[in-house]
């Protein structure tokens, strides 16, 4: 109970106006507002076929994304090296083999993250994977107490006048948003990483992660177009297809990168920015994620940049209280993971999050998908709560309850993934 309620405060104390700001979530308040054309290129020309969208007009936002909200990453380094540190064939009852592989970003192997990785026994071949950041540390996605416990630069804890150790993360202490056995159950893999072993979620000026490892001569922080922390994730799940490219139980054609919250807006770049990645998968991303951002409902863009000022690139904060000036809109995000299929998804309490304007971004994203042929958005208007849509290439459901990622969110995914995948 007592728990229940801190996370309840601590969501409303996040919903509290920021420097006099008084948050909207009525529909009927939002002002109007006209959204980037996603079909016409910088010159003005009219983009008509899969060719001009993949050889112009995608470069083009997918650079004005770089540049002006989430930062541009650098190329994998050249020492980056795997190593697998555990496996364990017979985990799960015997129903998968349970495999930590150590993704080495220099060659002296001091920085590195950790990949946690469950593959079905029971399969024929390699099998399609899901993959994504976890928040709590690796241990926290299963009560199995063989994984090595995550700390990598959490932030301390304060608990009255005490600090508490970041590994007092309960192991399995996350485990209702990983189903795993399910996921084993139904032929899929599942791999996840602490994303304090990329980039801590605080802002700590850029200084304990991997951004100093390409900082120039006498840089102390990224350029104003650099990456910021969510960028910097994404650049490291980026890496890690680098790993499942090899991984002879990995079907590396078919893997979905998926992200609750902070880490669906980095599943939404990481998709973006790396085409190997089959599947995106948008869970309650919000502002920076699925949502757009000219509705100024809920989170904006002032607010997600006041709160974590170290999330995007520092151009991005040129934007605060201008969303209509900025050059891209998350529709265009969407977009840039066509043809691949891509799902969003929103809860129907998550105001914060805007489940709209999440919808919103699926459909306005369709047109490019039709210059593949294909259907992006299967309906024209939002459906019912507890109703998925998931006839088209960019799926979509809002469920019952508030900001969380559940099963019944994990099972429309597992659907979605059986059409495209098998």
């Amino acid at each position: 109970m007592i728990k229940g309620f801190l996370i309840t405060c601590i969501f409303f104390i996040f919903l509290l106006p920021i420097k006099g700001q008084e948050l909207n979530y009525d529909e009927s308040k939002i002002p109007p507002y006209t959204l980037p054309e996603l079909l016409v290129s910088e010159d003005g020309e009219k983009i008509t076929t899969q060719s001009q969208w993949i050889e112009k007009r995608r470069p083009e936002i997918l650079s004005l994304f770089e540049t002006q909200v989430y930062g541009k990453s650098p190329q994998h380094p050249k020492g980056l090296h795997f190593e697998v540190l555990s496996e364990d064939r017979y985990t799960l009852g015997n129903m998968a083999t349970r495999k930590e592989i150590a993704i080495y970003f220099t060659e002296d192997e001091k920085h590195f993250m950790t990949i946690l990785m469950y593959i079905p026994n029971k399969r024929n071949g390699p099998v399609p994977l899901f993959f994504g950041l976890n928040f709590k540390g690796n241990h926290t996605v299963n009560e199995d107490a063989n994984i090595t416990e995550s700390v990598t630069r959490m932030k301390p804890r304060k608990e009255g006048d005490s600090e508490i150790h970041p590994g007092a993360f309960n192991r399995g202490a996350e485990s209702s948003r990983w189903p795993v056995e399910i996921l084993i159950a139904n032929g899929y893999g599942l791999a996840t990483v602490y994303r304090g072993d990329i980039d801590p979620d605080y802002d700590d000026g850029f200084q304990n992660g991997v951004h100093p490892l390409f900082y120039k001569e006498g840089q102390t922080k990224p350029e104003s177009d650099e990456w910021g922390t969510l960028a910097a994730w994404a650049w490291g799940l980026s890496c890690a297809m680098d790993y499942f490219e090899i991984d002879e139980d990995v079907d590396a054609t078919k893997v979905a990168v998926v992200g609750h919250s902070r880490h669906g807006k980095t599943s939404l770049w990481a998709g973006a920015i790396d085409q190997r990645f089959a599947m995106a998968i948008s869970n309650d991303s919000g502002c920076g994620g699925a949502a757009l951002s000219r509705r100024r409902i809920g989170e904006t863009v002032n607010k997600i940049n006041s709160l974590f000022p170290h999330w995007f690139c520092e151009n991005f904060k040129k934007y605060n209280n201008k969303e209509d000036e900025l050059p891209v809109d998350q529709h265009q995000l969407i977009a840039l993971m066509a043809p691949r299929p891509v799902y969003i998804a929103s809860a129907v309490e998550d105001l914060w999050a805007d489940p709209k304007g999440e919808f919103l971004s699926g459909l306005y994203a369709s047109p490019v998908y039709q210059l593949f042929g294909l259907t992006g958005m299967a309906v024209d208007e939002m459906p019912e709560v507890d109703s998925p849509v998931t006839n088209g290439y960019i799926g979509y459901h809002v469920r019952t309850g508030n900001h969380d990622i559940k099963l019944y969110d994990w099972q429309q995914f597992v659907k979605f993934a059986d059409r495209h995948f098998k």
